[in-house]
């Protein structure tokens, strides 16, 4: 897979989540992760904090690039005012729902953010499709909604390293392909669609998203790493 023509940092190819309920945790990890990790997403849990956004320019003001993964899902002129105040801070990365309309009015807006587009969520098997009303596999929804995507004016899309490889052979590769879900072979918790990190890398990933098998391990830096040797190894 063609990894360099987008001209990505390899270090920047690691995001981790910063899923914690506090400012004071969050800069805990960002201090403890060091140099270790330049591209930090940060979505619900700490919204509700009420410290989001102090917590956005702590991170700008270390070097660090953002992702902002609050999957915005309204009417389209309520995503857009959105997407559009969002502009006002130092956002790399926003997420939208793959909705047509959605996406064609953040994408007017959304100025040097760069737009993704979540496609289906890697929480989500064929059962829960199923359960959805989705009368087809979350490869072929993925597919879809990532041409929508682009044809609206998106940047990228979020997707499960599952669908990756079908992406990259039937969408322009100028769309950039962001993977959550990433995990250890083994895995047990409620992921269920994922893949490796040398394994995503290979389908064509840009980007990986690593929360809980940094967060949790006995030497988080030492983790962060060792993904990031991965990654240098994959490309």
């Amino acid at each position: 897979m063609n990894h360099a023509a987008k001209n990505i940092d390899p270090r920047d190819r690691l995001i981790f989540a910063l899923d914690v309920p506090t400012r004071a945790q969050a800069l805990e990890w960002v201090e403890r992760l060091g140099d270790a990790v330049t591209f930090y997403k940060i979505g619900m849990e700490l919204l509700t904090s009420g410290e989001y956004f102090q917590v956005l320019e702590d991170l700008s003001a270390r070097g660090k690039k953002i992702f902002v993964d609050l999957k915005f899902f309204d009417v389209p002129a309520t995503v857009a005012s959105a997407v559009k105040g969002l502009t006002r801070h130092p956002v790399y990365f926003c997420t939208i729902h793959g909705n047509d309309g959605m996406m064609r009015a953040a994408a007017a807006v959304k100025g040097d953010i760069k737009l993704l587009a979540v496609t289906a969520l890697t929480s989500l098997d064929q059962h829960d499709l199923d359960d959805m009303g989705f009368q087809c596999d979350a490869e072929q929804l993925v597919l879809s909604r990532a041409k929508a995507a682009l044809a609206a004016g998106c940047d990228g899309v979020v997707s499960s390293g599952l669908e990756v490889a079908a992406l990259r052979r039937e969408v322009d590769h100028a769309l950039i392909t962001v993977c959550p879900g990433i995990r250890p072979l083994g895995n047990s918790d409620d992921q269920k669609r994922t893949l490796d990190v040398a394994e995503a890398f290979a389908a064509g990933a840009d980007y990986i998203v690593v929360g809980r098998p940094i967060r949790q391990a006995d030497d988080p830096r030492a983790a962060a790493l060792a993904i990031q040797a991965t990654i240098a190894q994959s490309l």
